[in-house]
């Protein structure tokens, strides 16, 4: 494990594997650096991978109060580390949080987005106060209650499951993580589509999507490669939200330039 310092004097944890041309992964929703480690894998015969840990995940430091734009500083500090420029690779929330990055004119070279859960419908949207329900939740230790209504009302998984999911081993690492969903959160905006973010990004990017996923994550993979000046959109059939690594290394291989 590596670290850097942001801006703020906060501590951002990395992994870098492989040799070649930098590719910076940015994790998502409820996860640390662990849920990229194998796709890190898989890239790192073709490209020097950076598998960071964003801030208040994992082991990188965590510094209040939270906003947008300290998470752009991490990646950038993880792109200094990188050289002074990198292709990067968001996923899900972390993409909404890389389109961002690109947006502000970090030296991103290439910018791939999988499933950033924008929505045009606003009715499937998530509550305008719902960082406030969780920060306020979280003051009050129910961190289980956070997790518990992002799978059940964000997510839309079904009651069952989310009361199984509650017996498992990983439900403690996912109350650990609880107050990063305030962030994501914030980084997600109300949901709606960034058009005006995306059209400010001229890098050449790739907005992917899978082919088992809700078919709102694949209209905001179109929508947003539609804004961008130098995007397209692409499916992997048979892909879920949870996407296979196996299958989305060769995709990203061949995007980013290497022999994946």
């Amino acid at each position: 494990m590596d670290t850097t310092t942001s801006r703020d004097r906060t501590t951002i944890a990395f992994d870098r594997s492989g040799d070649g041309p930098p590719v910076i992964l940015v994790c998502g929703q409820s996860t640390t650096r662990s849920s990229n480690a194998a796709l890190a894998a898989l890239l790192a015969p073709d490209f020097t991978v950076l598998n960071y840990d964003r801030r208040g995940r994992g082991d990188s430091g965590d510094t209040l109060p939270y906003a947008v734009e300290r998470e752009v500083e991490d990646i950038d500090a993880v792109v200094s580390e990188a050289g002074g420029s990198a292709f990067v690779c968001g996923f899900s929330s972390g993409a909404a949080l890389a389109l961002e990055a690109a947006a502000s004119g970090l030296a991103i070279d290439k910018l791939a987005l999988w499933e950033p859960p924008f929505d045009a419908e606003e009715g499937r949207r998530p509550p305008r106060d719902l960082a406030h329900r969780y920060e306020e939740m979280i003051a009050e230790g129910r961190r289980g209650d956070v997790i518990e209504y992002f799978m059940a009302n964000v997510v839309g998984l079904p009651p069952e499951f989310v009361a199984h999911a509650k017996t498992k081993p990983f439900w403690q690492a996912q109350e650990a993580l609880a107050h990063t969903l305030v962030y994501d959160t914030i980084i997600m905006g109300d949901g709606s589509l960034p058009t005006e973010r995306a059209a400010a990004v001229p890098v050449p990017t790739l907005a992917l999507a899978g082919g088992e996923s809700f078919p709102f994550m694949r209209q905001a993979a179109r929508t947003l490669a539609e804004a961008m000046p130098n995007a397209r959109a692409r499916t992997l059939e048979g892909q879920t939200h949870n996407v296979d690594p196996a299958a989305l290394a060769p995709v990203l291989g061949e995007f980013f330039g290497g022999r994946t």
